[in-house]
């Protein structure tokens, strides 16, 4: 087990560090406005492209007031692709009853705490009423429109943007991510936008829910999403997104479906952060991240419930891999005994539950509590001052995960946290917050969804205080610094304690099902 002075010594490393990126982003200039970058993002010997990029004006414009908020009816959109290398184009597809519609792009970043920049406008463009979505077989909702207008990106850098699509005062989100050419050596930060459009209800249905108790079988990326068209973004990645960025890390960007598209795509990465709803995985996203880990990519699981539902992805109306099939039945499901069996990743016909990946199981919805501290000494938790069993207030729900001690769970799981709460109404069970050692990478997982909550800042509703804030702040850093290491330098070392801690091998505390054989 780490000593306290290892501790300390991890504190002083990361704060030199962090010390040092700062006194690079200070040097910087800023450039002169939207479209001065050059879309390449190459780091220089001063320092990763993320300090340059940061050091440039930036805006609160992106943020859209709720009083500005657009409805469905009135205007909204999609982008034909999930993500687009650094100079493509890709197309637009808006609907707008308020006239003439201009759109903004902005990519999320630090910015000197603006939170974004703005690197590209339209001119105003015809606002059109498009036709309403048409409803395919296994009620999948597609909105069959005509392109409003081709974004090229040419000075666009690898990131995460939001399209904000403005008429007569109103607005609304488009997302979209220009991915990395290559990951090596960075740190990567995934887009999960496969799970986005599980829970998307734009047009009547998702993957959850529907008309008259039914539910889509498939879902588009073809449609717009609900609320203010980023929804899961806010809620699950902006604010790790912003995070990292401040931190002048050597980042890299990419979707869910690039990891599904590109099986070497993550070949040299130095660490990989899934952000926090990361539900819905294909085979080939999870054998591109096991394949990752294994060759030396350290991975973070910032929230819970993640590489839960298997799911296919097939071609749409506007290109490849633009649906998502989860039948959640063996017997529904045309291709009912396969490896891509849209079922749980812990189901037949083919159980490979996701404690081999992260560690843990997931356990249970709904639950909320304080995360107590098991072990103190978690290089991690350096800077925190912690003790063990000292209560963080907010920090656990309202999806948990669990560690077990059954097959595929890693031998060298530590759990970090052991925090007793409520399953529901009445079960008593854990939510933990474990690390293993992966040979040179090392895979945490916070196994808590309202861990990126608490960095949005303090919320009375949730019991998140100032205090909750600065430690998963501080905690989130230290993991960003530590993966960014690479070169074999992102695994630590901790002391495996699962047994000791006499947990049960049953599941039947939780919500999250059995495990099957």
């Amino acid at each position: 087990m780490a000593s306290t002075f290892a501790a300390r010594r991890f504190a002083a490393v990361a704060v030199v560090f962090l010390l040092l990126l700062s006194a690079c982003s200070a040097n910087r200039s800023p450039s002169t406005g939207p479209g001065s970058s050059t879309g390449t993002t190459p780091s220089s010997p001063s320092g990763p492209w993320t300090v340059a990029e940061n050091a440039k004006p930036g805006t609160s414009d992106w943020r859209i007031p709720d009083n500005q908020l657009s409805t469905d009816a009135q205007l909204c959109g999609y982008a034909d692709r999930s993500s687009v290398l650094p100079g493509e184009n890709f197309g637009l597809y808006v609907t707008s009853t308020l006239g003439d519609v201009t759109v903004a792009a902005y990519r999320v970043g630090s910015y000197g705490g603006a939170g974004g920049r703005l690197v590209w406008q339209s001119q105003a463009f015809p606002g059109v009423k498009q036709p309403d979505p048409v409803i395919e077989a296994d009620h999948m909702v597609v909105a069959k429109w005509a392109k409003s207008l081709d974004v090229p990106t040419a000075d666009w850098p690898e990131g995460s943007y939001l399209l904000k699509l403005t008429a007569s005062g109103k607005s609304r989100y488009v997302p979209i991510t220009v991915r990395s050419r290559s990951t090596a050596g960075k740190l990567v930060l995934v887009e999960a936008v496969t799970t986005d459009q599980a829970y998307n209800t734009w047009g009547g249905y998702s993957l959850y829910t529907g008309p008259n108790n039914t539910r889509a079988a498939r879902v588009s990326f073809d449609r717009p999403q609900k609320g203010n068209g980023a929804q899961q973004f806010f809620g699950d990645r902006l604010a790790p997104t912003q995070l990292a960025e401040s931190l002048g890390l050597d980042l890299a960007y990419v979707t869910s479906v690039d990891l599904d598209r590109e099986p070497d795509l993550l070949a040299g990465a130095s660490g990989l952060v899934s952000m926090g709803h990361d539900e819905y995985w294909t085979v080939g996203m999870r054998r591109s991240v096991e394949k990752a880990r294994d060759t030396g990519t350290s991975l973070a699981f910032l929230g819970a419930n993640a590489v839960y539902w298997r799911i296919r992805l097939k071609d749409g109306l506007t290109g490849d891999r633009r649906v998502v099939v989860e039948y959640r039945d063996a017997g529904a499901d045309p291709k009912h005994d396969a490896v891509d069996t849209t079922v749980k990743f812990r189901s037949r016909p083919m159980p490979d539950p996701e404690n081999s990946l992260t560690g843990m199981l997931y356990e249970c919805f709904p639950a909320y509590g304080a995360m107590v501290v098991q072990d103190p000494t978690f290089p991690l938790f350096a800077g925190t001052g912690v003790k063990k069993g000292d209560r963080i207030p907010g920090v656990v729900g309202i999806e948990i995960d669990r560690a077990y001690p059954i097959p595929g769970t890693p031998a060298s799981l530590t759990v970090v946290a052991h925090s007793p709460v409520t399953c529901g109404t009445s079960k008593q069970t854990f939510s933990d917050m474990t690390y293993y050692n992966a040979g040179t990478s090392g895979v945490w997982a916070t196994g808590s969804m309202m861990w990126v909550k608490v960095l949005n800042g303090p919320n009375a509703k949730y019991g998140i205080t100032d205090a909750s804030v600065s430690f998963v702040k501080r905690v989130t850093t230290n993991a960003f610094v530590q993966m960014a290491k690479g070169n074999g330098q992102g695994g630590l070392s901790t002391t495996p304690n699962l047994a000791q801690l006499g947990a049960s091998t049953s599941t039947a505390t939780g919500t999250g099902g059995p495990v099957e054989k």
